[in-house]
């Protein structure tokens, strides 16, 4: 009876790419508090096939990164810092709006 070997080989390893929460791990390892986050603002979408056109194409994206900071933090508190930021931008908000001098 032959005994098990522990060993085993590859002839090949390719990695077409490395995306996100993935990782490549070789040998003994233990990944231990493996995080992974993405944003990704698309305004079109995907495009495929051949001979495509847009013509007079127009887009706008507004993104506020500073709320995507926050919601990927692991602790729940706002810095008062940041607090302060927000408070400041609100303000300044209010006073340029124009429905504020009506009220």
């Amino acid at each position: 009876m032959s005994s098990l070997n522990p060993n085993f080989f590859i002839g090949t390893f390719r990695i077409g790419s490395v995306e996100g929460a993935s990782c490549i791990n070789m040998g003994n390892n233990f990944p231990v508090n493996f995080k992974s986050h993405k944003k990704q603002n698309q305004g079109l979408g995907t495009i495929s096939g051949d001979n495509n056109q847009f013509d007079g194409l127009r887009t706008l994206l507004d993104d506020a990164d500073v709320i995507d900071m926050l919601t990927q933090g692991g602790d729940s508190s706002i810095p008062p810092w940041i607090q302060s930021l927000i408070q400041e931008k609100l303000t300044e908000e209010k006073e340029e709006s124009p429905t504020a001098s009506n009220a």
